[in-house]
């Protein structure tokens, strides 16, 4: 008799609305060749990943839309940028971005943030950015929130040493549960806690609607002692 462990989903839909042509013919020719594949090995080396090796890499779980990695990429164009979104919807508009600027530093992970974590080796990142995450608001779906403690360790694992952990919701809720989190962590340490972003932000699609809608960012950079 099979026993199969189901691995909690931290993440909702796969797909939204139908994509644009332009979309869905660069996530045939363009995505695979930024997207990043776990290897049978199952390690991944991240500054393996770039055509030339980058001084350093980082990594954004969820990036929705991807205007914050996308501006981060072309801001730093000798660092190396990965980013996680399993939301197809997001990873095309990703790509779109990548090649109408020419992006050379941006590699993608469609897939769940979990098992990309997993196979990178250990203090090979000096930031990862987690913005404006799924709240799950429902009580009994709490757990599902990224920031929990596996997922602290996953990070702490592949941080370097006074590498960060940046944060950012305008859930209330999230915000509190974040920060208890990550303050009883023992790898972590918090630097900044406020309504101040930091100072290379870029506002994304998501944080607009938000602050549209009368809802206040909180920020949290978490350093990796």
């Amino acid at each position: 008799m099979s026993h199969e462990i189901k691995v909690k989903r931290l993440f909702g839909r796969r797909k939204g609305r139908p994509l644009r042509t332009g979309q869905t013919a660069l996530m045939e020719t363009l995505l695979p060749r930024v997207a990043i594949t776990i290897p049978p090995s199952g390690a991944v080396s991240p500054f393996a990943l770039f055509d030339e090796v980058p001084e350093a890499v980082r990594l954004e779980i969820g990036f929705g839309g991807g205007e914050h990695l996308v501006a981060q990429a072309a801001a730093n164009p000798s660092i190396g940028f990965m980013g996680c979104e399993p939301f197809v919807n997001g990873v095309a508009k990703l790509i779109t971005q990548i090649d109408a600027q020419d992006l050379k530093n941006v590699r993608v992970y469609p897939d769940d943030a979990r098992d990309l974590l997993d196979a990178m080796p250990e203090a090979s990142l000096d930031i990862c950015f987690v913005l404006f995450a799924d709240p799950w608001p429902k009580t009994r779906h709490a757990s599902r929130r990224f920031i929990g403690r596996e997922n602290l360790d996953r990070l702490a694992r592949v941080l370097k040493p006074g590498g960060q952990l940046r944060l950012a919701t305008d859930v209330v809720a999230l915000a509190q549960w974040m920060r208890e989190q990550a303050n009883a962590h023992s790898s972590f340490v918090c630097v900044y806690d406020g309504p101040q972003a930091p100072a290379d932000w870029v506002p994304t699609r998501y944080e607009q609607k938000g602050k549209a809608a009368g809802r206040e960012p909180e920020y949290m950079i978490y350093k990796r002692v």
